[in-house]
């Protein structure tokens, strides 16, 4: 009987251990792109057996990748679990929206969390697809709810969803992100597919955006909690250096950090553990 005692508390520990969230894929069909869009989503641990409402996470991929980038390449479910048992962070859903091109590679045509000719997929995210999400799952529906977080294209994304936006996002989070455009990335000669994307780029520029802001705008966007994440060795560093300096010059709280690192997935998962921290901390209370 004793070890049979013994075998059993041996094996609770484990399945505490293997105990956590998932993810799951859906779709959104949209009227304004006449398409249907997929997400995955992460739902925490409980998120079945409980009542309660819960903070969101939008988490955007780069270009050339999918909404299943994260779950797939950056190994979202194992480092999630593990952020939120930590006790450090609250428990939160996190959504991860598609935004890939028709061509070879996921580029091509449509890839971008913009609007452009024929594709207004920023019209699209805040009009239908924040609703959808909110009517599906368990959310906690305000800004006080929702962060956005991404990666290079979607760290670009992310940081201009919440200029633009800040009344819907109180976190935004870019981890290498494409924040503006210099003369390297548009003196090569592109297909034109590529010319609109880094066409919807450069109109959205963060660090235009920045130049150009009234005192109303600088005011709202001192509403959201900005961190900016990249490596030493990334191709993208000017760029967040250049939006840092604009933000500080605009006397908006913003925070930095340069990490030893390259654009790459190793460095990606090596984020998210801050992002999730950086968009619920704990001692933030629930709603």
């Amino acid at each position: 009987m004793r070890r049979l005692f013994l075998t059993i508390c041996a094996v609770v520990p484990a399945l505490a251990v293997l105990a956590g969230g998932r993810i799951e894929q859906g779709s959104v069909k949209s009227e304004i792109l006449g398409v249907e869009k997929h997400y995955a989503v992460y739902l925490p641990e409980g998120y079945d057996s409980s009542k309660e409402n819960y903070p969101v996470l939008y988490l955007l991929h780069g270009a050339t990748d999918t909404f299943m980038a994260w779950p797939e390449r950056g190994d979202m479910l194992r480092i999630t679990d593990q952020t939120l048992a930590g006790g450090d962070v609250r428990k939160m859903i996190v959504v991860m929206p598609d935004a890939s091109g028709k061509g070879e590679r996921n580029a091509g045509a449509d890839m971008g969390y913009f609007n452009v000719k024929g594709w207004a997929y920023e019209d699209f995210f805040f009009q239908e697809f924040l609703p959808y999400i909110d009517g599906k799952y368990r959310t906690i529906a305000s800004k006080e709810g929702r962060a956005i977080s991404g990666l290079s294209m979607g760290g670009g994304g992310a940081t201009v969803y919440a200029q633009r936006h800040p009344e819907v996002f109180q976190a935004s989070y870019s981890t290498s992100g494409l924040l503006d455009l210099y003369d390297q990335l548009v003196q090569k000669p592109r297909p034109y597919y590529d010319i609109i994307w880094l066409w919807s780029v450069e109109q959205t520029s963060p660090v235009d955006f920045l130049r150009r802001a009234t005192p109303e705008q600088i005011a709202t966007l001192r509403t959201v909690r900005w961190m900016l994440d990249c490596g030493d060795d990334d191709r993208l560093i000017k760029t967040n250096l250049d939006y840092f300096i604009e933000m500080k010059q605009a006397g908006i709280p913003v925070e930095l950090r340069i990490r030893d690192g390259k654009h790459n997935w190793v460095f990606w998962r090596e984020s998210l553990p801050q992002i999730l921290k950086f968009s619920f901390p704990a001692e933030v209370e629930k709603q």
